[in-house]
């Protein structure tokens, strides 16, 4: 899972980057690209391993992009190289900035979408435009292809996002595209130390996935020790440090859930979307797994807990016997059976 962090001038999107990967830089190094890797908090893997006592531990993994300034690469750059992730963080300033105006939300958010807006609307109309061309030479054009590419083209005339249509933004025909604009989106209102109130942004609230992050408080938080942090949190009211909240809501956002693998060998977390059939899943493991996939052998995590063995919820009948068109349910322990 990719996410890339955007937002406008003193959004204060590089100190969101900073808070979520715990990956701090001197400022003459925060023009360029940055990339961060971190493992997702998940108190069922640490209990599993607790349990197995294996001899590696795989957390899933939550990627975050920061493209490089505006400076250093060419906008057009910018949008190009955030094709390729599964969604956007859209950072908005709702704090005081001494020589700037007092934060408009709102207004920042409806901006930076529409150069989403705008960027995809001049990739579509190319692509028209070249599809036109191929029609009148007499070579072949995907009609679905092209209907496709008209609806996405007229709801962009009409400032409406592909995302807001899920129909489009699922389409597989148009995949290969990576319309910005039908990204998943949070929104995440960067707020002054004293506020964790969301703003008042109209609909903005209603119609997107929203978060609030005070985000120099949690900047400080986040290179506090242990101890530190605990106390912090209990101060100023924060239930859950911002890592953990966005990485949970990132999850909703894309529709992700987790399974595991268990064993002497490795303890592992693996992320899937939810509902896959458990063949897709097992070729999240690897292709062969999927190729050769016989049936999965599942136990929920709740009932392993219950049940305390996994051998005593065998005896109860827990641990069950699924085929290719199982959907694979978020806690599952599973145990694939293959042949290749």
């Amino acid at each position: 899972m990719k996410l890339a962090i955007t937002g406008l001038a003193r959004s204060g999107k590089t100190t969101i980057f900073e808070v979520l990967t715990q990956n701090f830089t001197e400022t003459s190094n925060r023009k360029e690209d940055r990339i961060g890797t971190i493992r997702v908090p998940d108190k069922r893997v640490d209990v599993l391993s607790k349990m197995y006592k294996p001899k590696k531990t795989v957390y899933a993994q939550v990627e975050y992009f920061l493209p490089g300034s505006k400076e250093h690469v060419k906008e057009q750059d910018i949008w190009g190289r955030i094709k390729d992730c599964d969604a956007l963080i859209h950072v908005v300033r709702n704090h005081g900035v001494y020589g700037f105006d007092a934060p408009e939300p709102y207004k920042d958010f409806l901006e930076l979408d529409q150069e989403l807006i705008f960027n995809d609307f001049m990739v579509i109309e190319k692509r028209l435009e070249r599809l036109a061309n191929d029609k009148k030479r007499g070579n072949k054009v995907d009609p679905k292809e092209l209907s496709l590419l008209k609806e996405c083209l007229q709801s962009l005339e009409n400032q409406i996002p592909i995302r807001r249509n899920k129909e489009l933004a699922d389409a597989h025909l148009l995949k290969g595209y990576a319309f910005l604009s039908a990204k998943p989106v949070m929104v995440l209102f960067n707020n002054g130390d004293d506020d964790d109130k969301f703003p008042d942004a109209g609909e903005l609230i209603e119609s997107e996935n929203c978060m609030v992050i005070r985000g120099k408080l949690e900047h400080e938080l986040a290179q506090m020790s242990d101890e530190d942090a605990a106390a912090f949190l209990e101060e100023f009211n924060i239930s859950a440090s911002a890592m953990d909240r966005a990485v949970e809501m990132s999850y909703e956002l894309l529709g992700l859930i987790s399974f595991f693998t268990v064993g002497e060998d490795e303890v592992r977390a693996w992320t899937v979307k939810k509902d896959v059939k458990a063949p897709d899943a097992a070729g999240a493991i690897h292709t062969d797994f999927k190729k050769g996939f016989i049936r999965a052998e599942v136990l929920a995590y709740n009932d392993l807990m219950e049940l305390e063995t996994y051998q005593n919820a065998k005896k109860k009948g827990l641990v069950r016997l699924e085929g290719k068109e199982y959907q694979v349910k978020n806690g599952d322990i599973i145990n694939f059976h293959f042949n290749v």
